[in-house]
């Protein structure tokens, strides 16, 4: 469990993180540099799940060694998987960090929404969805072992 808590915003207690994996972990179904290192050490402190439609079906395989609950969701109505999947976690404690359309509600659903800008772009729901934005997954990933961070971010 990670928790920090933000003046004028909130306290966040996070058990879940919950993301997505083309152009957020990956880049054209290839893992991004530095992300297995990432994710297999906040595994130590919060449970790692892995959404994608695997489009390039390369997603397991990239992600072998890494800790993670990985699950392959149907390419019709993608967002309304995840929505689900974040409700049926729990919302109060579980983050999400996604850059497509089909990201905008589960990072609107969660306790903690992260929109990712890298190569692929983000969606403008998705941008909007989010409580913050990054342009590098290994930042965002790297907010989790800072919590102080997010509250340099999002305190008033």
């Amino acid at each position: 469990m990670i928790e920090t808590d933000i003046p004028g915003y909130r306290k966040i207690r996070i058990a879940h993180l919950v993301l997505d994996y083309n152009g957020t972990l990956a880049c054209d179904g290839q893992v991004i540099p530095g992300v297995k290192e990432c994710l297999r050490s906040l595994a130590e402190a919060i449970q790692i799940h892995v959404l994608t439609a695997d489009t390039f079906g390369s997603a397991a395989s990239q992600l072998e060694g890494v800790p993670c609950k990985f699950s392959v969701i149907p390419v019709e109505n993608q967002d309304i998987a995840k929505f689900e999947y974040v409700k049926e976690l729990g919302r109060g404690h579980t983050a999400c960090i996604g850059n497509g359309r089909n990201d905008r509600l589960m990072l609107k659903e969660s306790v903690l929404g992260i929109a990712v800008i890298l190569e692929e772009g983000v969606a403008a729901e998705s941008l909007f969805a989010a409580d913050i934005v990054f342009n590098s997954i290994i930042s965002a990933l790297e907010l989790f072992a800072n919590p102080l961070r997010l509250t340099a971010t999002l305190r008033c």
